[in-house]
């Protein structure tokens, strides 16, 4: 529960510890597709019109998401609506119908949804920089699925799969804004009283392997090539966490910071251009994401490259790492301010580490962090055995881009 009386919404989550990452070869894409058929209707509520309607009414909200070890569920209302947003969560996750035509129909609007991604190279890139990272397993593979999985979905084979992962150890349920603690209480364990207990499936734990530069390249005739260039970086639980934080945040912190000043303002070669730092439970990804110049892509993947390998060469400043811990602090007490936002951190770290790290803990190991801390970490991450480029764009020359692969 994350109260605050400072605002006049209220919003109930679920979240469960499942998502593509739990799936097999076989199976791939029904996480998600479950997601969306929680909202076709259930016994008291029978069709997504009735849904819908009910939360028009009072000017509330809802949605879903599945991730690659997440799914989650979420009804936002006004305060005095508070009850409704409980009952209706808990209504699509618990009893929803999964009525062979609504699956047949929905069918449709899945391979829609996968029609737009391989459409858009901006988006299709990252599906493809997963696949190069881990190949033939579940964090490779996407998670909506594919259109072949999909067309063979049915009813009963969504109502196993919610049986077996869908279940009470696996699940956080979190309600964030303006209530009374124990009349929330209360109705969370009337409402919630059918969750099936036990524990979901576990996930295979991915495995990672590699030995040299790899690179995923596709061709596609587009006015601007796509890229996404990373490390295999840490899990969630690595202690080397919050120097990871610091050191992305000298490199892609913001619009002053290293990345954005080399490729936008200097070399004028990007309109997007941002680091990302990916951390799952056994796994990790730190990388670069951009769209860019197709006639200067080498010059700028190899400044890109420059910029990673200063980092390793300890010719990071005090002025710099202070900096960061800066915008760090800035954009953590900041977003304190959302109470949802907080409510969803707390859920992560609960379904993920069964523990939740205060904003205060984090801030302080950040501060810990020492420029020692970060040279290390710095050589550990970016070796040339450890690059990974995935590119969209008017090229089908590999060798042009793995010739430049070196940090």
């Amino acid at each position: 529960m994350v109260p605050s009386k400072e605002v006049h919404s209220f919003k109930c989550s679920v979240m469960v510890k499942t998502g593509s990452d739990y799936e097999n070869k076989r199976n791939n894409g029904i996480s998600h597709f479950l997601e969306h058929m929680c909202f076709k209707g259930t016994k008291k509520r029978p069709s997504n019109l009735v849904i819908s309607q009910e939360l028009d009414e009072v000017g509330g909200s809802y949605n879903a998401f599945t991730s690659r070890e997440v799914t989650g569920y979420w009804t936002k209302v006004s305060d005095y609506h508070f009850k409704k947003a409980i009952d209706i969560t808990s209504d699509i996750f618990l009893n929803s119908v999964f009525r062979e035509s609504d699956v047949e129909k929905e069918k449709r609007v899945i391979q829609e949804e996968i029609n737009m991604y391989l459409d858009d190279p901006k988006e299709k890139v990252w599906d493809n920089f997963f696949e190069l990272l881990y190949k033939n397993q579940p964090a490779g593979w996407p998670i909506a699925g594919s259109k072949e999985n999909v067309l063979k979905f049915r009813a009963g084979d969504l109502f196993s799969y919610r049986l077996s992962q869908y279940r009470a150890k696996s699940v956080v349920l979190v309600v964030s804004g303006n209530f009374k603690a124990k009349e929330i209480v209360s109705l969370v364990k009337d409402y919630f009283r059918k969750i099936p207990g036990g524990k979901a499936k576990e996930k295979i734990k991915t495995k990672e392997k590699q030995i040299k530069p790899q690179l995923s390249l596709e061709y596609k005739k587009t006015d601007q090539t796509h890229l996404r260039l990373g490390v295999r970086g840490i899990n969630l639980f690595d202690p080397r966490r919050y120097a990871l934080h610091v050191l992305d945040t000298i490199l892609g912190g913001g619009m002053s910071f290293r990345l954005w000043q080399l490729v936008r303002e200097k070399l004028g070669a990007a309109y997007y251009v941002s680091s990302f730092v990916e951390s799952a439970t056994d796994r990790g990804i730190w990388g670069i994401t951009a769209g860019i110049d197709n006639d200067r892509i080498n010059l700028i993947i190899s400044e890109i490259l420059k910029e990673w390998k200063e980092l390793k060469q300890d010719l990071i400043t005090p002025k710099e790492i202070k900096k960061a811990k800066e915008n760090i602090r800035g954009k953590i007490l900041l977003a304190t301010e959302d109470i949802h936002q907080v409510a969803n951190y707390y859920a992560f770290d609960l379904l993920y580490k069964n523990k939740i790290e205060t904003f205060e803990h984090y801030l302080t190991n950040i501060l810990k962090v020492k420029p020692s801390d970060l040279n290390k970490l710095a050589n550990d991450l970016l070796k040339p055995s450890n690059l990974n480029l995935a590119v969209i764009g008017p090229f089908k020359n590999k060798s042009r881009f793995l010739q430049i692969l070196k940090i």
